[in-house]
């Protein structure tokens, strides 16, 4: 799946594994990054006996959030996503450990963008200076997950994700897929169809000798 560089990747993932069905993979294992680790994940693959081999992150996994369903987690920014698209621009750790109170960690968006955006009624208050999005970073509500990352099975299937690192490094490395050669999504989707085709080409081949 080709994204457009501010969203996240986990909610790709239903569309992925629906594909990966409708083409005849018996799925009971997917093995990914914490981008992959969200609630919506976990509680969709769990429905249908499948596991999530992904690491938590306690920022978008251990704590409560309001609108966890709109605001999207964006892990190589470290940020998050607003649902007008608009990825936050700073966070700043508010509250102290070992108090009794939960930390959170809270995300600041761009207010100029904010007055303007056609999403703003119920998510942005006029006249504010500021527009932030906090997470609540103590929670227990993944807790068969993280009772999950620490067993066998877990810790044996995760080795295998440098596999999926190693295809990835030779996909930008050897075939040029680390920079768009054009602009535009379809233009990236062209180039990602013509790369991944070509490295799966050389592993038929290769295979075959």
């Amino acid at each position: 799946m080709v994204t457009s560089g501010e969203k996240g990747d986990g909610p790709e993932l239903p569309k992925l594994l629906e594909m990966s069905l409708e083409n005849g993979i018996d799925v009971d294992t997917i093995i990914g990054d914490a981008a992959y680790s969200g609630k919506e994940n976990i509680k969709l693959t769990s429905d249908q006996n499948i596991k999530v081999v992904a690491k938590l992150n306690p920022s978008i996994t251990q704590g409560f959030r309001k609108n966890e369903d709109t605001f999207d987690y964006n892990k190589d920014a470290d940020m998050f996503v607003c649902p007008a698209g608009h990825l936050a621009i700073r966070k700043a750790r508010q509250g102290k450990k070992h108090t009794g109170k939960n930390q959170t960690d809270s995300y600041y968006f761009d207010v100029e963008k904010c007055k303007t955006c056609p999403l703003r009624n119920g998510c942005y208050k006029e006249g504010a200076k500021t527009k932030t999005y906090s997470v609540s970073i103590k929670s227990d509500i993944h807790k068969e997950q993280i009772a999950f990352q620490e067993t066998e099975y877990f810790k044996e299937k995760a080795k295998h994700r440098y596999k999926i690192e190693a295809k990835n490094g030779e996909l930008k490395n050897a075939h040029g897929y680390g920079r768009a050669k054009s602009y535009g999504l379809g233009n990236m989707q062209m180039q990602s169809a013509i790369a991944i085709f070509t490295v799966n080409l050389k592993r038929i081949i290769k295979m075959s000798v």
